[in-house]
């Protein structure tokens, strides 16, 4: 499967060359949160006006997304979320992002395993209940596919099987939803550095 990059993002003249924090996180599809963070840890150059607001170039944002974007991550390792359920795939991209992860996400095994031959994650955080193809069959097939890419699995019902299930078959972690993203984001973090 091609990746077909969007139409680029380049803003017709009209458009100033100098955004707010609100509009440079409207543009790259994240929270103020999330610009304001990677500003501060330098992966977004910011400009501040004297009176202490931050302002973004647009031609640095468009450097930003091609150094992140699908085909070529520019910032941390790259962690691929699988999960059916968009908000939650939403929820932890975005908490990722905050400690410097590039994300990608996928919601079915099959679109997981096509990201994969796209490019090798550093770290899956994988849901083990999905339609179709499941978490446990996923893992097989990219163990099979891909060698040993680290894995957490996470699911709804956690009990000690699962947990003995996830270590015998390969899988690094094991996480019960609902989570707390802290706990999640510190077993990345044990697993791949960011």
């Amino acid at each position: 499967m091609n990746y077909q990059r969007p139409p680029s993002r380049r803003a017709p003249a009209s458009e100033p060359d100098w955004l707010t924090l609100g509009q440079a996180a409207k543009f790259l599809g994240v929270a103020q949160s999330t610009i304001r963070k990677w500003s501060d840890q330098g992966r977004v150059p910011a400009f501040y006006t004297p009176g202490g607001h931050r302002r973004y170039r647009r031609s640095d944002l468009e450097t930003f997304l091609d150094r992140s974007g699908p085909g070529g991550h520019g910032g941390g390792p790259l962690v691929l979320v699988v999960d059916d359920d968009a908000r939650l795939r939403e929820f932890i991209r975005v908490n990722l992002e905050m400690e410097g992860y590039a994300v990608r996400e996928a919601e079915s095994a099959e679109e997981a395993l096509s990201a994969i031959e796209d490019q090798a994650p550093d770290l899956v955080l994988l849901d083990v209940v999905m339609p179709g193809v499941d978490g446990w069959q996923m893992l097989q097939r990219m163990q099979e596919r891909h060698g040993s890419i680290p894995v957490i699995m996470f699911s709804g019902k956690v009990d000690e099987r699962s947990l003995a299930e996830a270590a015998d078959r390969g899988a690094r972690g094991f996480i019960g939803k609902p989570f707390d993203p802290q706990q999640l984001i510190e077993r990345a973090k044990a697993l791949v550095p960011s």
